[in-house]
This record gives C-alpha cells, sequence and structure tokens, in this order.
C-alpha cells in the first residue's frame, strides 16, 4: 500500500512538473514576443532545447501552439478561444458599451485594466479623436507604481502586492518616482479621492487619470482609464464620464452575476 502511495505521489507530482513546464512555454510569448524559433522559446522559458521541443510538439498537435511555414511559433486559435471564457472576458463584454461612451464623452484613449500580480493587465483598449497613440493592446501588462490605471488598482490592492511594487520601483522616464514613501502618499490620496493620476511617469508627453471599478462595497475588480497629450487642456473634466462609466460596469457585472445566480 504504501508503495503504490509512493507511486501515486511520484506521477503527481511528475505532472504537477510537466504542467509547470508547459505554462513557461506558453508564458514565452507576450506583446513583444508574439512569435518565436524554437531555440527563443527554451531561452525565455529557461527550458533545455529536448525538452522544449517535446513540449511544444505537444502544444501544436492541442492546437495551443502553431506552427508557421517559416518554423516559428505562435499562440493558437484554441488557446485564443478558451480564453474567452475567462472572467476578463465577461468585464470586457460588459463594460465596452460604457467605454465607448466615455470615449465619446472625452475623445482621448480609455483603458481598462485588471490586477495581474504585481502588474495591470490591459482588458480593453478604445481610441479616440483627441488621443495619443497607444502600443497597449489587451493582453498587454503596465506597471502599477507610475501609471494612472496601475495606482488606481495598486489603492486598494492586498498588502502583499503593495509589498512586492514597492521594492521594485523601476524608472522608466525622468519623471518615475522611485521613492516608496511618495508613492505610498500618492495611494492614500487614491483611497481619499478615488482618482489615480500619472503625468510623464510612463511615457514621456502623456498624462493620465484612472478611476477605479467597485463591487460588492470597497472590493476593486479593475479600473478604468483615460490618456491624453500632455498639453490636453481641463482632462480633469474626464472624471465625472470615468465615474459615470465605472458605476455603469460594476452594475452590468452585479446585474449579470444576480443573473447566473437564478439560472
Amino acid at each position: 500500500m504504501e508503495r503504490e502511495d509512493a507511486v501515486t505521489a511520484r506521477r503527481s507530482d511528475d505532472a504537477r512538473s510537466a504542467a509547470g513546464r508547459t505554462l513557461f512555454v506558453l508564458g514565452a510569448f507576450d506583446e513583444s514576443h508574439p512569435s518565436l524559433t524554437l531555440s527563443q522559446i527554451g531561452q525565455r522559458a529557461q527550458l533545455p532545447l529536448p525538452t522544449a521541443h517535446r513540449l511544444v510538439a505537444e502544444l501544436v498537435g492541442a492546437r495551443l501552439v502553431t506552427r508557421s511555414p517559416d518554423g516559428a511559433y505562435s499562440i493558437g486559435a484554441r488557446l485564443w478561444r478558451l480564453g474567452l471564457l475567462s472572467a476578463p472576458t465577461t468585464l470586457r463584454e460588459v463594460a465596452q458599451p460604457h467605454l465607448q461612451d466615455l470615449v465619446a464623452a472625452t475623445g482621448h484613449t480609455v483603458h481598462l485594466a485588471v490586477l495581474e500580480g504585481s502588474r495591470a493587465m490591459v482588458v480593453e483598449r478604445l481610441s479616440g479623436t483627441r488621443t495619443v497613440s497607444t502600443r497597449h493592446r489587451p493582453g498587454a501588462l503596465l506597471p502599477l507604481h507610475c501609471t494612472a490605471v496601475g495606482k488606481a488598482l495598486l489603492g486598494y490592492a492586498s498588502d502583499d502586492v503593495v509589498s512586492e511594487v514597492m521594492a521594485a520601483l523601476t524608472q522608466h522616464t525622468p519623471f518615475t518616482n522611485t521613492d516608496p514613501r511618495v508613492l505610498r502618499r500618492q495611494l492614500v490620496e487614491v483611497r481619499r479621492t478615488g482618482v489615480a493620476r500619472s503625468a510623464q511617469e510612463h511615457r514621456l508627453g502623456v498624462s493620465s487619470l484612472a478611476v477605479p471599478v467597485f463591487v460588492d462595497g470597497d472590493s476593486v475588480v479593475a479600473a478604468v482609464a483615460v490618456i491624453a497629450p500632455l498639453t490636453s487642456p481641463r482632462i480633469t473634466e474626464s472624471v465625472p464620464p470615468m465615474r459615470a462609466a465605472a458605476a455603469a460596469i460594476a452594475e452590468g457585472l452585479r446585474r449579470q452575476r444576480l443573473t447566473a445566480e437564478h439560472q
């Protein structure tokens, strides 16, 4: 019996390690690396080339990764379809009409983001007519300490997340704050006013404002941001429509949850 238990435990460990290696392979792809060679996957996933080759072959067979004629690999359509079942995708669907209203009201680019570890993940991005170009498509990861949408999330994050961010305040521009004491004061202000701000902290010439999306009282599920040129006048006028959009998104999520509970 003990021998059977040992074999079962070993198989379980092997399965977990195999799953972990598979996640490392999938994690090698990101916004900056949508297409990779096999050797690049091995390097970014920190796996021996034979192991990377075997795992990638399995993922290609499962249609989770696809191989182009030139030999490069990218995320497969099946994985994208699975991603459509995720909570951020549901949030995106609920939020989209309200984000469109926000673009119409402000003329600026808007972001919807959620907390992803110690960073903010863009769930939706819509561009306006009075806007700056943005490289951050859905799925992109942004720092929490120097973007408005990141500060709006960080202001209500757990102590563990805040401590992790405080320990690694990376400089992105000459205006990026890298002093934990200053950031803590900013987060206090975010919680006091419900508005987060960033001016050239992440990208030169760009200003942004963000507000959290609350559900169940003080629980924050996302943040909505407006991104504008630094020279844009009266960006603070975007705050009321941002608050309205955040409230409408929260209400949409509550209605969806109630509908699901009664089905």
